[in-house]
């Protein structure tokens, strides 16, 4: 193409009204996504969809893996009960509260990963701790505890009727890859707790958005919620936010979707009114 028919093209697209302009280049954009996403390795994140359904439709068969895995359990489990920069907010939460806390349900737990982490810094030795998570990672955590692997203060249960009633909820890194809402959540329990710790809660401003996350060699859905209609939810769970605090390590970009911006990552303590 000669340099006389690029200037040509571009002066089209400038004389273009704004918004289809937009559109257009964001067609080229996203064949460019669907070109990316089949190539050898593709971005950690690819893709955008309006639901979960849409998501995971979007996946192809073989590559649908996901977390109910016995298999998957011990992959990087010794890293996972190291703690990070942003595990610290909800230690110092825990500390603060553990004089009045005396049961939690760690939702999405893993094998206690988070119990054993902050049990170097804070004596959690009175708390009555359960994991609840999927029936593949609860059949590979009670494995190992039985042979030693794991504190045997741990309780691991993954159907919803088994979980207790206890005074605070914690979810760390679970609700982008929660197929419910936290209200659901909530409701599994036998009561509302009147503590709920979140963390790296994926958040944007807009619609909420479906990606398509590359985990080894499977896929999974993540959610990046709309932060209007999260602030939305929150309130009418009857919760108010007593903490919040940002995770700017964990502010994503889909490589796919460049325009659609930076998800902003979130913990929340939230506090039961009443």
């Amino acid at each position: 193409m000669t340099d006389a028919m690029h200037a040509s093209n571009r002066g089209a697209l400038m004389r273009m009204p704004r918004r289809l302009a937009r559109t257009l280049l964001q067609g080229v954009g996203a064949a460019g996504a669907r070109a990316r996403s089949m190539t050898p390795r593709p971005p950690r994140f690819s893709g955008a969809h309006a639901s979960r359904a849409a998501a995971m439709a979007a996946i192809p068969q073989a590559l649908q893996g996901g977390y109910d895995d016995e298999s998957l359990a011990d992959v990087s489990f010794p890293q996972m009960c190291q703690r990070t920069v942003y595990d610290y907010p909800l230690i110092y939460w825990l500390s603060r509260l553990l004089p009045e806390v005396r049961s939690v349900v760690d939702a999405g737990g893993h094998l206690g990963t988070k119990y054993i982490a902050f049990s170097e810094v804070l004596d959690l030795s009175p708390l009555d701790w359960t994991v609840q998570d999927l029936p593949g990672i609860v059949a590979a955590a009670r494995k190992r505890q039985a042979a030693g692997g794991l504190p045997s203060t741990l309780s691991f249960v993954s159907a919803p009727g088994d979980l207790p009633a206890v005074d605070l909820l914690l979810a760390s890194g679970l609700l982008q890859y929660l197929d419910r809402p936290l209200a659901a959540l909530v409701a599994d329990l036998p009561a509302p707790p009147k503590y709920i710790l979140l963390n790296k809660v994926a958040l944007r401003d807009g619609p909420a958005v479906f990606t398509v996350e590359r985990i080894g060699h499977g896929r999974v859905p993540y959610q990046i919620r709309s932060r209007a209609d999260w602030n939305a939810e929150l309130d009418a769970l009857g919760y108010d936010q007593r903490d919040t605090w940002e995770i700017g390590e964990l502010s994503h970009e889909i490589p796919t979707h460049p325009w659609l911006g930076r998800s902003e990552s979130r913990g929340y303590l939230l506090v039961r009114r009443g």
